[in-house]
């Protein structure tokens, strides 16, 4: 009787590989530790290039000088904006003028709207506008000087009603006696009553919004 063998094929599964995958740089330590792997694995009968050896050594310095020199420079930074703060939270108190469009409004007090003009005007008047660009109030000044001008408003629309609080952007047109427009920059001030740092940068409370440091034209004692 033949002697029958039936053979199955045996499932074959591929061994799997874990991927490990390592920083994306070399730090310091990493390029130690390749160093002395090469020297610990050398062949003794043929060590390695001397010149090799020597360009490696020095990359290897320059590593660690830029490592020391990262590690000052981030010292030097957190001092600074230390330093920064500091002479920041020096203004609280202070009166300051500072480059604005917008006036805050609180409680329907009135405010003042601050602008100063080219030249002679035989017209001036200050538009604003509430936060969707609607226009609430046209105050309307008449005839003023070159110079600075305070244009007072007192938290009420065009037919009288008082308006909410919040940030109103504010528009001064202004003409001379021929009818040419007159350039006129306008500005906020107030007494600062803190310092902001939520947005990283230092920020000064003035009445009741933000001001950068960057638009402050003016610092002086507050009047009595």
């Amino acid at each position: 009787m033949p002697l029958t063998v039936n053979s199955t094929p045996a499932s074959t599964t591929p061994p799997s590989t874990a991927s490990t995958q390592g920083p994306s740089q070399l730090g310091q330590q990493d390029f130690l530790k390749l160093l002395m792997a090469q020297l610990s694995n050398q062949d003794p009968t043929a060590p390695a290039d001397s010149q090799a050896f020597v360009a490696q050594l020095a990359q290897f310095a320059q590593v660690e000088s830029l490592t020391t020199m990262s590690s000052q420079l981030n010292t030097m930074v957190v001092a600074q904006a230390s330093a920064n703060q500091l002479s920041t939270a020096a203004l609280v108190g202070k009166q300051v003028a500072y480059s604005s469009n917008t006036v805050h409004l609180v409680s329907g007090q009135t405010t003042t709207v601050n602008a100063s003009l080219s030249g002679n005007a035989s017209s001036v008047s200050a538009v604003i506008k509430d936060g969707s660009g609607r226009t609430v109030r046209t105050v309307r000044v008449g005839a003023s000087a070159s110079g600075p001008i305070s244009i007072p408003w007192d938290g009420r629309d065009d037919a009288g009603n008082a308006l909410g609080d919040g940030d109103y952007t504010v528009s001064v047109v202004a003409s001379d006696s021929a009818g040419k427009p007159v350039t006129v920059s306008t500005s906020g001030s107030g007494l600062v009553s803190g310092v902001s740092f939520a947005d990283g940068v230092p920020e000064l409370l003035v009445n009741g919004g933000k001001v950068k440091l960057a638009d402050v034209t003016e610092i002086r004692q507050p009047t009595p």
